[in-house]
């Protein structure tokens, strides 16, 4: 565990109140929200959602917004997630590459391509019968270093990890609990599973991005 993941980091103008740090404990929101869809990433942090809410007897249910710039792995990681939890999963296809305004790769195409998966998942959530979306950005999560932090709020989308305060170390030290109390064996929620950003990162700012690129990227992170 690196020193980063104990770090908090302070709200800045762009958070709104969705994403306030430290103003609700996660059991207070679980009590106060039966239902509630997750924008599920294949991360731990939203599978520590998903895990809390079955835990705690929610209806719970994941979306995920598969698209280019996602290597494989994170969905087949979702889908054990969602298994071993007993979590129904929908998996959204996305065509973001057809999308000019993001794949034209602008200094803000973090928060646009966030708007663009938040949409997908409202629009699934709601016809299923969803009115909150929850994300799983914690307090370790930077405002400062992340574009695409604005798109929560803007979205409507609700950060019950980091409106509890938890750091990223604390939610893998939650998820080693609860895979323990699922009987799961250990890291099969994602414990101790590195972050890891969207391939379009690393196609160099106001380059284009392309089918092409994104497959050299993941080439040279080895996730091809």
């Amino acid at each position: 565990m690196t020193d980063f993941e104990n770090r908090l980091a302070p709200d800045t103008d762009i958070v709104g109140p969705g994403q306030r740090s430290a103003v609700e404990p996660l059991e207070v929101f679980l009590s106060r929200e039966p239902r509630f869809a997750v924008a599920f990433s294949g991360g731990c942090d939203s599978s520590l959602l998903l895990a809390a809410a079955k835990l705690a007897g929610n209806e719970v249910h994941a979306y995920l917004v598969k698209t280019a710039f996602q290597p494989t792995f994170e969905l087949e990681d979702a889908r054990r997630v969602a298994d071993a939890l007993g979590v129904p999963l929908t998996v959204i296809e996305a065509d973001v590459l057809a999308e000019e305004t993001i794949c034209a790769n602008p200094p803000d195409r973090c928060r646009l391509c966030k708007a663009f998966i938040f949409r997908a998942i409202r629009k699934a959530a709601t016809a299923d019968g969803f009115t909150v979306l929850v994300d799983g950005t914690n307090a370790t999560d930077d405002p400062e270093r992340r574009p695409g932090f604005a798109a929560l709020d803007e979205a409507a989308v609700v950060s019950p990890l980091r409106r509890a305060g938890m750091s990223k170390a604390n939610v893998r030290a939650v998820l080693t609990h609860l895979e323990e109390s699922f009987d799961l064996a250990p890291g099969a929620l994602l414990s101790a599973k590195p972050s890891f950003p969207c391939l379009a990162v690393y196609v160099p700012a106001g380059e284009r991005i392309t089918q092409k690129g994104l497959d050299e990227a993941a080439q040279r992170r080895g996730v091809a």
